[in-house]
């Protein structure tokens, strides 16, 4: 037998507020059962692990030792990066290099990190 991944789980000081900013990064609806408020909030992704938002009373401290990369479908990198520091995520590193290859670090409003890599359009050319 094996196991299958049904959730990637991220604690959180505000489950509803976090899931909320996912789901416009990755244009993905919360699930219908979640409200501000929640202590929990769902991210369901097509044929892949949901998002599971769940609020805890610790503070996130050190940087993460399991991060999320995203790849943009209908746009570049650069231009995922702008929209997603206008969506309120920081930016903490650049690992672009000047052949166009690389990746930005961002992290999200509670300070999760994780990279925002090439299209793949940017890839194949």
């Amino acid at each position: 037998m094996t196991s299958a991944m049904r959730h990637i789980t991220i604690d959180c000081a505000d489950a509803h507020r976090l899931a909320s900013f996912w789901s416009l990064v990755l244009d993905r609806p919360l699930h219908d059962d979640d409200h501000p408020g929640d202590e929990e909030a769902l991210i369901e992704v097509d044929g892949g692990p949901g998002l599971l938002f769940v609020t805890v009373p610790d503070a996130k401290t050190v940087k993460n030792r399991v991060h999320l990369d995203v790849q943009p479908q209908d746009r570049t990198r650069d231009e995922e990066v702008e929209r997603l520091l206008l969506l309120g995520a920081s930016q903490i590193d650049d690992r672009r290099r000047p052949d166009g290859t690389g990746w930005v670090v961002l992290a999200d409003p509670e300070g999760n990190e994780f990279c925002v890599e090439r299209s793949a359009a940017e890839r194949a050319g």
